[in-house]
Protein backbone atom coordinates (compact mmCIF):
# COMPACT_ATOMS: atom_id res chain seq x y z
CA UNK A 1 0.00 0.00 0.00
CA UNK A 2 1.43 3.36 -1.05
CA UNK A 3 0.31 5.83 1.61
CA UNK A 4 1.27 9.42 2.38
CA UNK A 5 4.82 8.79 3.61
CA UNK A 6 5.79 5.18 2.90
CA UNK A 7 4.98 1.94 1.15
CA UNK A 8 3.62 -0.78 3.48
CA UNK A 9 3.36 -4.53 2.98
CA UNK A 10 0.17 -6.01 4.39
CA UNK A 11 0.62 -9.03 6.68
CA UNK A 12 -1.82 -11.19 8.63
CA UNK A 13 -5.01 -9.87 10.22
CA UNK A 14 -5.01 -9.39 14.01
CA UNK A 15 -7.74 -8.80 16.60
CA UNK A 16 -9.53 -5.52 17.20
CA UNK A 17 -10.46 -2.66 14.96
CA UNK A 18 -14.00 -1.59 15.78
CA UNK A 19 -15.40 -0.38 12.44
CA UNK A 20 -12.36 -1.51 10.47
CA UNK A 21 -9.91 -4.40 10.17
CA UNK A 22 -6.44 -4.41 11.68
CA UNK A 23 -3.39 -6.03 10.07
CA UNK A 24 0.30 -6.43 10.79
CA UNK A 25 2.28 -4.35 8.30
CA UNK A 26 5.91 -3.76 7.45
CA UNK A 27 7.36 -0.75 5.67
CA UNK A 28 9.66 -1.11 2.68
CA UNK A 29 12.60 -0.33 5.00
CA UNK A 30 11.64 -2.99 7.55
CA UNK A 31 9.67 -0.99 10.18
CA UNK A 32 7.00 -3.06 11.95
CA UNK A 33 3.55 -1.57 12.69
CA UNK A 34 -0.17 -2.22 12.43
CA UNK A 35 -2.59 -0.81 9.86
CA UNK A 36 -6.29 -0.21 10.29
CA UNK A 37 -8.34 -0.43 7.08
CA UNK A 38 -11.72 1.30 7.27
CA UNK A 39 -14.24 0.92 4.40
CA UNK A 40 -15.11 4.22 2.72
CA UNK A 41 -18.63 4.32 4.11
CA UNK A 42 -20.21 7.70 4.91
CA UNK A 43 -18.61 8.95 8.11
CA UNK A 44 -15.69 6.54 7.95
CA UNK A 45 -13.28 9.32 7.01
CA UNK A 46 -13.73 10.60 10.57
CA UNK A 47 -11.16 7.98 11.52
CA UNK A 48 -8.62 10.32 9.90
CA UNK A 49 -9.46 13.21 12.22
CA UNK A 50 -6.84 11.85 14.56
CA UNK A 51 -3.90 11.99 12.25
CA UNK A 52 -2.84 15.42 13.57
CA UNK A 53 -3.74 15.62 17.28
CA UNK A 54 -0.60 17.61 18.02
CA UNK A 55 0.42 17.67 21.66
CA UNK A 56 -2.13 15.17 22.91
CA UNK A 57 -0.74 12.86 25.58
CA UNK A 58 -1.33 9.12 25.87
CA UNK A 59 -2.86 8.80 22.39
CA UNK A 60 -1.61 6.07 20.06
CA UNK A 61 0.25 8.08 17.37
CA UNK A 62 -0.43 7.88 13.65
CA UNK A 63 2.69 6.90 11.69
CA UNK A 64 1.19 7.16 8.22
CA UNK A 65 -2.18 7.52 6.55
CA UNK A 66 -3.84 7.43 3.18
CA UNK A 67 -6.18 5.30 1.16
CA UNK A 68 -5.98 2.00 -0.64
CA UNK A 69 -8.77 1.03 -3.01
CA UNK A 70 -12.06 1.03 -1.10
CA UNK A 71 -10.44 1.68 2.29
CA UNK A 72 -9.05 4.53 4.34
CA UNK A 73 -5.81 3.42 6.00
CA UNK A 74 -4.20 4.44 9.29
CA UNK A 75 -0.80 3.04 10.30
CA UNK A 76 0.06 2.98 14.01
CA UNK A 77 2.80 1.46 16.14
CA UNK A 78 2.04 -1.95 17.56
CA UNK A 79 1.12 -1.79 21.24
CA UNK A 80 2.11 -4.33 23.89
CA UNK A 81 -1.44 -5.34 24.82
CA UNK A 82 -4.94 -4.01 25.36
CA UNK A 83 -6.38 -3.28 28.79
CA UNK A 84 -8.86 -6.08 28.17
CA UNK A 85 -6.01 -8.53 27.68
CA UNK A 86 -4.22 -7.11 30.74
CA UNK A 87 -7.32 -7.74 32.86
CA UNK A 88 -7.66 -11.27 31.51
CA UNK A 89 -4.02 -12.01 32.30
CA UNK A 90 -4.51 -10.63 35.84
CA UNK A 91 -7.48 -13.00 36.34
CA UNK A 92 -9.68 -10.46 38.09
CA UNK A 93 -9.36 -7.54 40.44
CA UNK A 94 -6.18 -5.45 40.37
CA UNK A 95 -4.30 -3.93 43.30
CA UNK A 96 -5.13 -0.28 43.96
CA UNK A 97 -1.73 1.03 42.84
CA UNK A 98 -2.15 -0.63 39.43
CA UNK A 99 -5.66 0.76 39.10
CA UNK A 100 -4.49 4.31 39.84
CA UNK A 101 -1.65 3.96 37.30
CA UNK A 102 -4.03 2.83 34.57
CA UNK A 103 -6.76 5.34 35.36
CA UNK A 104 -4.32 8.23 35.63
CA UNK A 105 -2.97 7.51 32.15
CA UNK A 106 -6.50 7.33 30.70
CA UNK A 107 -7.59 10.51 32.49
CA UNK A 108 -4.47 12.29 31.22
CA UNK A 109 -5.43 11.35 27.66
CA UNK A 110 -8.98 12.63 28.21
CA UNK A 111 -7.57 15.88 29.60
CA UNK A 112 -5.40 16.28 26.48
CA UNK A 113 -8.37 15.98 24.13
CA UNK A 114 -10.94 17.79 26.31
CA UNK A 115 -12.69 20.39 24.18
CA UNK A 116 -11.06 19.07 21.00
CA UNK A 117 -12.62 15.70 20.41
CA UNK A 118 -14.98 13.17 21.99
CA UNK A 119 -14.01 9.51 21.77
CA UNK A 120 -17.56 8.12 22.34
CA UNK A 121 -16.47 4.47 22.51
CA UNK A 122 -14.06 4.29 25.43
CA UNK A 123 -13.65 0.70 26.66
CA UNK A 124 -10.81 -1.66 27.67
CA UNK A 125 -10.40 -2.88 24.09
CA UNK A 126 -9.54 0.68 23.03
CA UNK A 127 -6.99 1.33 25.79
CA UNK A 128 -3.54 0.03 24.79
CA UNK A 129 -0.24 -0.28 26.67
CA UNK A 130 2.40 1.52 24.59
CA UNK A 131 5.85 2.68 25.72
CA UNK A 132 4.93 2.16 29.36
CA UNK A 133 1.72 4.21 29.22
CA UNK A 134 -1.93 3.33 28.76
CA UNK A 135 -3.03 5.13 25.61
CA UNK A 136 -6.33 5.68 23.82
CA UNK A 137 -6.86 4.19 20.37
CA UNK A 138 -9.63 3.33 17.91
CA UNK A 139 -11.52 6.55 17.39
CA UNK A 140 -13.92 4.84 15.01
CA UNK A 141 -17.02 6.74 16.20
CA UNK A 142 -15.35 9.82 17.62
CA UNK A 143 -15.93 13.34 16.41
CA UNK A 144 -14.61 16.82 16.98
CA UNK A 145 -16.19 18.26 20.12
CA UNK A 146 -17.89 21.05 18.18
CA UNK A 147 -19.07 18.94 15.21
CA UNK A 148 -22.86 18.79 15.10
CA UNK A 149 -23.99 18.68 11.49
CA UNK A 150 -21.87 16.01 9.81
CA UNK A 151 -23.86 13.78 7.41
CA UNK A 152 -22.94 10.68 9.39
CA UNK A 153 -21.39 11.08 12.84
CA UNK A 154 -22.19 7.47 13.79
CA UNK A 155 -24.44 8.94 16.47
CA UNK A 156 -26.16 5.65 17.19
CA UNK A 157 -23.00 3.54 17.37
CA UNK A 158 -21.91 2.63 20.88
CA UNK A 159 -20.84 -0.25 23.10
CA UNK A 160 -23.78 -1.01 25.39
CA UNK A 161 -21.79 -1.85 28.53
CA UNK A 162 -19.97 1.52 28.49
CA UNK A 163 -22.55 3.85 26.89
CA UNK A 164 -23.56 6.92 28.91
CA UNK A 165 -27.24 7.79 29.53
CA UNK A 166 -27.12 10.61 26.97
CA UNK A 167 -26.07 8.10 24.30
CA UNK A 168 -29.11 5.95 25.06
CA UNK A 169 -31.26 9.06 24.71
CA UNK A 170 -29.45 10.00 21.49
CA UNK A 171 -28.52 13.37 22.98
CA UNK A 172 -25.38 15.30 22.09
CA UNK A 173 -22.21 13.69 23.45
CA UNK A 174 -19.46 15.66 25.18
CA UNK A 175 -16.29 14.98 27.14
CA UNK A 176 -18.62 14.03 30.01
CA UNK A 177 -19.68 11.02 27.91
CA UNK A 178 -16.09 9.76 27.94
CA UNK A 179 -15.86 10.45 31.70
CA UNK A 180 -18.88 8.19 32.22
CA UNK A 181 -17.24 5.35 30.27
CA UNK A 182 -14.08 6.02 32.28
CA UNK A 183 -16.18 5.50 35.42
CA UNK A 184 -17.41 2.14 34.14
CA UNK A 185 -13.83 1.05 33.44
CA UNK A 186 -12.69 2.27 36.87
CA UNK A 187 -15.47 0.31 38.57
CA UNK A 188 -14.41 -2.83 36.67
CA UNK A 189 -10.76 -2.40 37.63
CA UNK A 190 -11.59 -1.91 41.31
CA UNK A 191 -14.23 -4.62 41.69
CA UNK A 192 -13.50 -7.17 38.99
CA UNK A 193 -17.14 -6.87 37.81
CA UNK A 194 -19.15 -4.48 35.68
CA UNK A 195 -21.39 -1.89 37.37
CA UNK A 196 -24.10 -2.82 34.87
CA UNK A 197 -24.26 -6.48 33.95
CA UNK A 198 -27.10 -6.36 31.40
CA UNK A 199 -28.86 -7.67 29.47
CA UNK A 200 -31.07 -4.54 29.58
CA UNK A 201 -28.18 -2.07 29.48
CA UNK A 202 -30.36 0.84 28.45
CA UNK A 203 -32.57 0.56 31.53
CA UNK A 204 -29.59 0.09 33.82
CA UNK A 205 -27.55 3.02 32.49
CA UNK A 206 -30.57 5.32 32.57
CA UNK A 207 -32.09 4.37 35.90
CA UNK A 208 -30.03 1.95 38.03
CA UNK A 209 -27.41 2.64 40.67
CA UNK A 210 -24.35 0.34 40.61
CA UNK A 211 -23.66 -1.87 43.65
CA UNK A 212 -21.43 -0.13 46.18
CA UNK A 213 -17.69 -0.72 45.90
CA UNK A 214 -16.29 -2.54 48.92
CA UNK A 215 -12.74 -2.45 50.24
CA UNK A 216 -11.88 0.63 48.18
CA UNK A 217 -10.57 3.90 49.67
CA UNK A 218 -13.37 6.44 50.19
CA UNK A 219 -11.78 9.08 47.98
CA UNK A 220 -11.48 6.66 45.07
CA UNK A 221 -14.99 5.29 45.58
CA UNK A 222 -16.49 8.78 45.59
CA UNK A 223 -14.65 9.66 42.38
CA UNK A 224 -16.00 6.60 40.56
CA UNK A 225 -19.52 7.28 41.79
CA UNK A 226 -19.34 10.87 40.55
CA UNK A 227 -18.11 9.75 37.13
CA UNK A 228 -21.22 7.55 36.92
CA UNK A 229 -23.71 10.34 37.61
CA UNK A 230 -26.63 10.14 35.17
CA UNK A 231 -26.53 13.88 34.43
CA UNK A 232 -23.49 14.76 32.25
CA UNK A 233 -23.05 18.20 33.81
CA UNK A 234 -22.64 16.65 37.27
CA UNK A 235 -19.62 14.54 36.34
CA UNK A 236 -16.08 15.77 37.10
CA UNK A 237 -13.88 17.16 34.36
CA UNK A 238 -10.92 15.03 33.18
CA UNK A 239 -8.43 17.45 34.76
CA UNK A 240 -10.22 17.12 38.11
CA UNK A 241 -10.08 13.34 37.75
CA UNK A 242 -6.31 13.47 37.22
CA UNK A 243 -5.80 15.61 40.33
CA UNK A 244 -8.01 13.44 42.50
CA UNK A 245 -6.28 10.25 41.33
CA UNK A 246 -2.93 11.82 42.21
CA UNK A 247 -4.16 12.50 45.74
CA UNK A 248 -5.75 9.05 45.99
CA UNK A 249 -2.36 7.46 45.24
CA UNK A 250 -0.69 9.25 48.17
CA UNK A 251 -0.73 8.51 51.87
CA UNK A 252 -4.22 7.45 53.02
CA UNK A 253 -6.11 10.11 54.93
CA UNK A 254 -6.55 9.68 58.68
CA UNK A 255 -8.26 11.42 61.56
CA UNK A 256 -10.42 14.37 60.60
CA UNK A 257 -9.56 14.14 56.89
CA UNK A 258 -10.71 10.51 56.78
CA UNK A 259 -13.96 11.54 58.47
CA UNK A 260 -14.37 14.34 55.91
CA UNK A 261 -13.86 11.89 53.05
CA UNK A 262 -16.59 9.64 54.46
CA UNK A 263 -18.91 12.64 54.84
CA UNK A 264 -18.18 13.63 51.24
CA UNK A 265 -18.98 10.12 50.04
CA UNK A 266 -22.34 10.23 51.83
CA UNK A 267 -23.14 13.44 49.95
CA UNK A 268 -22.05 11.85 46.67
CA UNK A 269 -24.34 8.87 47.29
CA UNK A 270 -27.28 11.15 48.05
CA UNK A 271 -26.66 13.18 44.90
CA UNK A 272 -26.37 9.96 42.91
CA UNK A 273 -29.81 8.85 44.14
CA UNK A 274 -31.33 12.26 43.29
CA UNK A 275 -29.64 12.13 39.89
CA UNK A 276 -31.08 8.68 39.19
CA UNK A 277 -34.58 9.84 40.09
CA UNK A 278 -34.25 12.81 37.75
CA UNK A 279 -33.16 10.47 34.97
CA UNK A 280 -36.22 8.31 35.55
CA UNK A 281 -38.46 11.35 35.19
CA UNK A 282 -37.32 11.77 31.60
CA UNK A 283 -40.34 10.19 30.00
CA UNK A 284 -40.62 7.47 27.44
CA UNK A 285 -42.33 10.08 25.27
CA UNK A 286 -39.08 12.05 25.10
CA UNK A 287 -37.16 8.97 24.07
CA UNK A 288 -39.73 8.17 21.38
CA UNK A 289 -39.66 11.74 20.12
CA UNK A 290 -35.88 11.56 19.68
CA UNK A 291 -36.16 8.24 17.86
CA UNK A 292 -38.99 9.56 15.68
CA UNK A 293 -36.78 12.44 14.60
CA UNK A 294 -34.04 10.01 13.63
CA UNK A 295 -36.59 7.85 11.80
CA UNK A 296 -37.85 10.77 9.74
CA UNK A 297 -34.34 11.86 8.80
CA UNK A 298 -33.33 8.36 7.75
CA UNK A 299 -36.54 7.72 5.80
CA UNK A 300 -36.01 10.95 3.90
CA UNK A 301 -32.69 9.59 2.61
CA UNK A 302 -34.30 6.29 1.60
CA UNK A 303 -37.25 8.01 -0.07
CA UNK A 304 -35.06 10.46 -1.96
CA UNK A 305 -32.68 7.72 -3.15
CA UNK A 306 -35.54 5.63 -4.57
CA UNK A 307 -37.43 8.55 -6.11
CA UNK A 308 -34.33 10.04 -7.73
CA UNK A 309 -33.22 6.68 -9.15
CA UNK A 310 -36.66 6.04 -10.67
CA UNK A 311 -37.01 9.46 -12.32
CA UNK A 312 -33.41 9.43 -13.56
CA UNK A 313 -34.01 6.10 -15.28
CA UNK A 314 -37.43 7.04 -16.68
CA UNK A 315 -37.39 10.63 -17.96
CA UNK A 316 -41.08 10.51 -18.98
CA UNK A 317 -42.19 9.59 -15.46
CA UNK A 318 -44.12 12.30 -13.60
CA UNK A 319 -43.23 12.81 -9.96
CA UNK A 320 -45.55 14.64 -7.57
CA UNK A 321 -44.33 15.55 -4.10
CA UNK A 322 -46.73 15.47 -1.18
CA UNK A 323 -46.33 16.63 2.37
CA UNK A 324 -43.03 15.96 4.14
CA UNK A 325 -41.38 12.87 2.63
CA UNK A 326 -44.28 11.44 0.60
CA UNK A 327 -44.39 11.37 -3.20
CA UNK A 328 -45.96 9.50 -6.10
CA UNK A 329 -44.52 8.74 -9.54
CA UNK A 330 -46.64 7.91 -12.60
CA UNK A 331 -45.48 6.10 -15.74
CA UNK A 332 -48.17 5.19 -18.27
CA UNK A 333 -50.99 3.94 -16.03
CA UNK A 334 -48.75 2.64 -13.25
CA UNK A 335 -48.29 4.64 -10.06
CA UNK A 336 -45.63 4.20 -7.38
CA UNK A 337 -46.44 5.83 -4.04
CA UNK A 338 -44.17 6.46 -1.07
CA UNK A 339 -46.12 7.61 2.00
CA UNK A 340 -45.03 10.09 4.66
CA UNK A 341 -44.00 8.65 8.03
CA UNK A 342 -46.62 8.33 10.75
CA UNK A 343 -46.44 7.71 14.48
CA UNK A 344 -48.44 4.69 15.74
CA UNK A 345 -51.09 5.00 18.42
CA UNK A 346 -50.06 4.65 22.05
CA UNK A 347 -51.37 1.05 22.15
CA UNK A 348 -51.60 0.02 18.50
CA UNK A 349 -52.01 -3.69 19.04
CA UNK A 350 -55.44 -3.38 20.75
CA UNK A 351 -56.37 -6.54 22.60
CA UNK A 352 -53.99 -8.77 20.65
CA UNK A 353 -50.66 -10.03 21.98
CA UNK A 354 -48.04 -7.26 21.81
CA UNK A 355 -44.96 -8.07 19.68
CA UNK A 356 -41.59 -8.24 21.44
CA UNK A 357 -40.28 -5.18 19.60
CA UNK A 358 -41.26 -1.50 19.58
CA UNK A 359 -42.44 0.41 16.49
CA UNK A 360 -41.55 4.11 16.57
CA UNK A 361 -42.81 5.15 13.12
CA UNK A 362 -44.23 3.56 9.99
CA UNK A 363 -44.67 4.26 6.30
CA UNK A 364 -45.41 2.26 3.18
CA UNK A 365 -44.53 1.93 -0.47
CA UNK A 366 -47.26 0.97 -2.91
CA UNK A 367 -47.46 0.08 -6.60
CA UNK A 368 -50.84 0.43 -8.30
CA UNK A 369 -51.99 -0.07 -11.89
CA UNK A 370 -55.29 -0.88 -13.67
CA UNK A 371 -56.61 -4.32 -12.89
CA UNK A 372 -54.77 -7.07 -14.71
CA UNK A 373 -56.81 -10.23 -14.33
CA UNK A 374 -58.10 -8.96 -10.96
CA UNK A 375 -54.60 -8.06 -9.80
CA UNK A 376 -54.01 -4.37 -9.06
CA UNK A 377 -50.50 -4.29 -7.59
CA UNK A 378 -48.69 -4.64 -4.31
CA UNK A 379 -47.64 -2.64 -1.26
CA UNK A 380 -45.01 -3.14 1.46
CA UNK A 381 -44.84 -1.84 5.01
CA UNK A 382 -41.89 0.23 6.21
CA UNK A 383 -41.49 0.13 10.00
CA UNK A 384 -38.90 1.93 12.12
CA UNK A 385 -38.42 -0.52 14.96
CA UNK A 386 -36.00 -2.80 16.80
CA UNK A 387 -37.33 -5.95 15.15
CA UNK A 388 -34.10 -7.93 15.18
CA UNK A 389 -31.99 -6.61 18.08
CA UNK A 390 -33.20 -4.95 21.27
CA UNK A 391 -32.87 -1.15 21.15
CA UNK A 392 -31.29 -1.20 17.69
CA UNK A 393 -33.79 0.89 15.74
CA UNK A 394 -33.76 1.12 11.95
CA UNK A 395 -36.16 0.98 9.02
CA UNK A 396 -37.36 -2.47 7.97
CA UNK A 397 -39.31 -3.47 4.87
CA UNK A 398 -41.92 -6.21 5.22
CA UNK A 399 -45.29 -7.21 3.72
CA UNK A 400 -48.35 -9.24 4.66
CA UNK A 401 -50.68 -11.79 3.10
CA UNK A 402 -53.87 -13.66 3.82
CA UNK A 403 -53.33 -17.27 4.84
CA UNK A 404 -53.63 -19.54 1.77
CA UNK A 405 -56.71 -21.52 2.94
CA UNK A 406 -58.69 -18.27 3.29
CA UNK A 407 -60.18 -16.66 0.20
CA UNK A 408 -58.73 -13.18 -0.29
CA UNK A 409 -60.41 -10.32 -2.12
CA UNK A 410 -57.71 -7.69 -1.64
CA UNK A 411 -56.79 -5.62 -4.66
CA UNK A 412 -53.12 -5.73 -3.67
CA UNK A 413 -51.11 -8.79 -2.78
CA UNK A 414 -48.89 -8.77 -0.80
CA UNK A 415 -50.07 -5.73 1.13
CA UNK A 416 -48.89 -3.30 3.76
CA UNK A 417 -50.31 -2.94 7.27
CA UNK A 418 -49.88 -0.26 9.87
CA UNK A 419 -48.94 -1.43 13.38
CA UNK A 420 -52.24 -2.77 14.73
CA UNK A 421 -54.23 -5.85 15.60
CA UNK A 422 -54.10 -7.37 12.10
CA UNK A 423 -50.31 -7.01 11.97
CA UNK A 424 -50.01 -8.38 15.51
CA UNK A 425 -51.86 -11.52 14.40
CA UNK A 426 -49.29 -12.10 11.66
CA UNK A 427 -46.41 -11.57 14.11
CA UNK A 428 -47.71 -13.86 16.85
CA UNK A 429 -47.17 -17.54 17.41
CA UNK A 430 -50.77 -18.52 16.64
CA UNK A 431 -52.14 -19.35 13.20
CA UNK A 432 -54.52 -16.62 12.05
CA UNK A 433 -55.84 -15.25 8.77
CA UNK A 434 -52.82 -12.92 8.50
CA UNK A 435 -49.25 -13.98 7.76
CA UNK A 436 -45.99 -12.35 6.73
CA UNK A 437 -45.30 -12.48 3.01
CA UNK A 438 -41.90 -10.81 3.21
CA UNK A 439 -39.20 -11.03 5.90
CA UNK A 440 -38.21 -8.03 8.01
CA UNK A 441 -35.45 -6.66 5.78
CA UNK A 442 -33.23 -3.81 7.05
CA UNK A 443 -33.08 -0.73 4.85
CA UNK A 444 -29.67 0.90 5.07
CA UNK A 445 -29.60 4.31 3.42
CA UNK A 446 -26.08 3.78 2.10
CA UNK A 447 -26.83 0.34 0.61
CA UNK A 448 -30.16 0.43 -1.22
CA UNK A 449 -29.13 -1.10 -4.56
CA UNK A 450 -31.23 -4.25 -4.18
CA UNK A 451 -34.24 -2.33 -2.82
CA UNK A 452 -34.14 0.23 -5.63
CA UNK A 453 -33.56 -2.35 -8.37
CA UNK A 454 -36.42 -4.52 -7.14
CA UNK A 455 -39.02 -1.74 -7.01
CA UNK A 456 -37.78 -0.28 -10.31
CA UNK A 457 -38.30 -3.69 -11.93
CA UNK A 458 -41.83 -4.03 -10.54
CA UNK A 459 -42.64 -0.47 -11.63
CA UNK A 460 -41.36 -1.15 -15.15
CA UNK A 461 -43.47 -4.29 -15.40
CA UNK A 462 -46.56 -2.46 -14.14
CA UNK A 463 -46.04 0.39 -16.61
CA UNK A 464 -46.12 -2.17 -19.42
CA UNK A 465 -49.13 -4.01 -17.98
CA UNK A 466 -47.02 -7.07 -17.22
CA UNK A 467 -46.92 -7.11 -13.42
CA UNK A 468 -48.38 -10.40 -12.25
CA UNK A 469 -49.38 -11.83 -8.92
CA UNK A 470 -46.39 -13.49 -7.16
CA UNK A 471 -46.10 -17.12 -8.23
CA UNK A 472 -45.86 -18.28 -4.61
CA UNK A 473 -46.63 -16.78 -1.23
CA UNK A 474 -44.82 -15.91 0.89
CA UNK A 475 -42.36 -14.71 -1.72
CA UNK A 476 -39.38 -14.88 0.64
CA UNK A 477 -39.14 -16.96 3.80
CA UNK A 478 -40.05 -14.64 6.71
CA UNK A 479 -39.48 -17.02 9.61
CA UNK A 480 -36.72 -15.94 11.97
CA UNK A 481 -36.52 -12.38 10.62
CA UNK A 482 -38.01 -10.75 13.75
CA UNK A 483 -37.80 -11.27 17.51
CA UNK A 484 -40.57 -13.37 19.00
CA UNK A 485 -41.62 -14.38 22.50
Amino acid sequence: MKLKDQVWILGSRIDGGGFGKVYDVQSDNGDQAVAKLVPKDPGADRELLFANLAGARNIIPILDQGEDGENWVLVMPKADKSLRRYLADASGRLVTSDVIWILSDIATALTSIDGRVVHRDLKPENVLLFNGHWCLADFGISRYAEATTGPDTRKYAMTSRYAAPEQWRFDRTTTATDVYAFGVIAYELLSGTSPFAGPDFREQHLHDTPPQLNGVPSALTALVEECLYKAPQARPKPSDVVNRLTRAGGIPASGGLAQLQEANRAIVLRRSAEDRQASERLSEDERRAALAGAAKQNLNRISDALGTAITDAASSAIRSVGQEIGWNIQLNQAELLFSSPQIPQAKPWDSWSTPTFTVIAFSSISLEFPANRQYEGRSHSLWYCDAQETDKFQWFETAFMISPPIASHRAQDPFSLAPGEDAAKALGNSTTQYQLAWPFTPLIAEDLDEFISRWAGWFAAAAQGQLNHPSSMPEREPRGSWRQH
